[in-house]
């Protein structure tokens, strides 16, 4: 679960600065595809607060968030 937070708080980085470049990635190339719009439509404001207030503002908006992101969660029990 932990991979998976680090996944999403590197990809809600990446989209909004270049510093992506220079760390780790972590996740499957799959699971950062699917979450990385829901992360910038619905948590640009909680991007910088850490992998769990991601996560959380992800399962907020479960029922708005795409099929392929809500697979992730699920893969990943959440």
């Amino acid at each position: 679960m932990r991979k998976f937070l680090l996944a999403l708080t590197l990809l809600s980085v990446s989209a909004s600065s270049g510093a992506f470049a220079q760390q780790q990635r972590s996740g499957t190339p799959e699971e950062q595809k699917a979450c990385t719009r829901d992360v910038q439509k619905f948590c640009r404001p909680v991007i910088d607060q850490g992998d769990f207030t991601i996560l959380a503002c992800l399962k907020e908006h479960r029922s708005k968030i795409s099929t392929a992101c809500d697979q992730v969660l699920k893969s990943n029990g959440q």
